[in-house]
């Protein structure tokens, strides 16, 4: 209804976030209203909280009209509430995960299909993930499948990232790759390297508990390049040549002085890295070994989907144990222990932005929880209930044809869950 209002995280510039009341947006033609579950804090949302604002538009964004101040967070997952009247496709109590950046369809890289690469590109820009309804076009949300949490929907975007770099990169099934920095998009590099077959992966990270994650997600080696000469450990791993592939999620200008000279000659460095200052390139570094630099950027049409499914197929297989680092399964994604920790919106300035700013050490991805609901096979629950209790509740369900799946017994299991969330706020 008009005039109604609604929680949202705004920023106003330099160190100077807001939970503010705000309009609940309307949804129309071609748009889709979205009940906001789970959304990331990514760590372009930290630049520009630490020195922005940068990407954050000051003027009119030329395609959604937006600028300071606007609402954060375009790392999501939620519910559809609302449809537009000529969206047919998908309905109301489909829990979705939204794939953020705006494009204008008409330039020359949208029409080429690029839409990562549109002339007047951006996220979202139509509200953020950090409030209690967002309104996006029907072509940005995608439908998460049964056995993938909420949660999990919130971190298809940052996977989306590591699977389209990877996917753009010339890496085959037995390469050995080197991947610098240990935030939450290295490690879900790692995570889509091994899942594409990669043979051997060198991490290198200064934090010592993402040094940890580094290998649960399958690094073979990780690396400290404030102790270890990062050129010759990487060579003498990879045989006295070097690697065939490096990923810079750091961007650092010494990482990347180290990995010009770590891939072997025609390899490949792929750049992921947003960087907040100009870097120099070594050009002869390049030039004497024939090797290539390439930029990535985003997430094209069919990464998200991509990742959805490689995420649901690593479900069935795993049974949510944590991937150790000898696991030869490929294919799948299983990035649960990303997440670190789950806040509220009251708390996303304290416990989320300094905490991942002050201790990056302790932390990967922080999600702030938007939303009380959560929906499994139909059934409505908290979703602050430990993920056991929604498993076991999810396969009462699911068994439910044995015993009769009535609407008294999904109420009663809608109870439960609610009762149960009350002990787990």
């Amino acid at each position: 209804m008009a005039g109604d209002m609604m929680k949202a995280v705004r920023f106003h510039g330099q160190k100077d976030i807001r939970l503010e009341d705000i309009e609940v947006p309307k949804c129309g033609q071609g748009q889709v209203k979205v009940k906001v579950a789970y959304c990331g804090i990514c760590g372009t949302d930290l630049n520009e909280y630490m020195g922005g604002a940068n990407l954050i538009p000051t003027t009119p964004h030329p395609i959604t009209k937006e600028r300071i101040p606007l609402t954060l967070g375009h790392e999501f997952s939620g519910v559809i509430e609302e449809v537009g009247d000529d969206v047919t496709d998908i309905q109301v109590g489909q829990r979705v995960s939204v794939q953020p950046i705006i494009y204008d369809g008409t330039c020359g890289a949208c029409r080429d299909g690029l839409i990562n690469c549109c002339d007047n590109n951006g996220f979202v820009g139509w509200g953020g993930g950090l409030s209690e309804h967002v309104v996006v076009p029907r072509a940005s949300v995608y439908e998460i499948p049964d056995s993938v949490s909420m949660q999990l929907g919130a971190l298809i975007e940052p996977l989306a990232v590591a699977w389209h770099s990877v996917k753009i990169s010339p890496l085959k099934k037995g390469d050995k790759v080197l991947v610098l920095g240990g935030g939450p998009i290295g490690l879900a590099v790692i995570q889509c390297l091994k899942a594409k077959g990669a043979q051997t992966i060198i991490a290198s990270e200064v934090a010592p508990r993402r040094k940890d994650f580094a290998k649960e997600f399958g690094a073979n080696h990780v690396l400290d390049p404030t102790k270890d000469d990062i050129v010759a450990r990487v060579r003498e791993i990879c045989g006295g040549v070097g690697a065939d592939v490096a990923f810079d999620a750091a961007g650092v200008q010494s990482g990347l002085n180290q990995a010009l000279k770590a891939i072997r000659a025609q390899g490949t460095l792929v750049n992921i890295a947003v960087w907040e200052k100009p870097a120099q390139l070594q050009m002869n570094d390049l030039v004497f070994r024939e090797r290539k630099y390439v930029g990535v950027t985003t997430y094209v049409a069919g990464d998200f989907k991509e990742v959805l499914d490689a995420i649901a197929s690593g479900k069935s297989r795993s049974d949510l144990i944590r991937r150790r680092a000898d696991d030869t399964m490929t294919g799948t994604l299983q990035p649960e222990p990303m997440i670190t920790g789950v806040i509220g919106m009251g708390e996303v300035e304290e416990k989320g932005f300094r905490a991942l700013i002050e201790e990056k050490d302790k932390n990967v991805k922080i999600l702030v929880k938007n939303t009380t609901e959560v929906w499994i096979n139909g059934v409505r629950g908290q979703n602050s209930v430990p993920p056991g209790i929604l498993a076991y509740l999810a396969a009462l369900i699911g068994r439910g044809h044995s015993f009769g799946t009535s609407s008294i017994l999904k109420g009663l299991l809608v109870e439960f869950v609610d009762a149960v969330g009350d002990l787990y706020p």
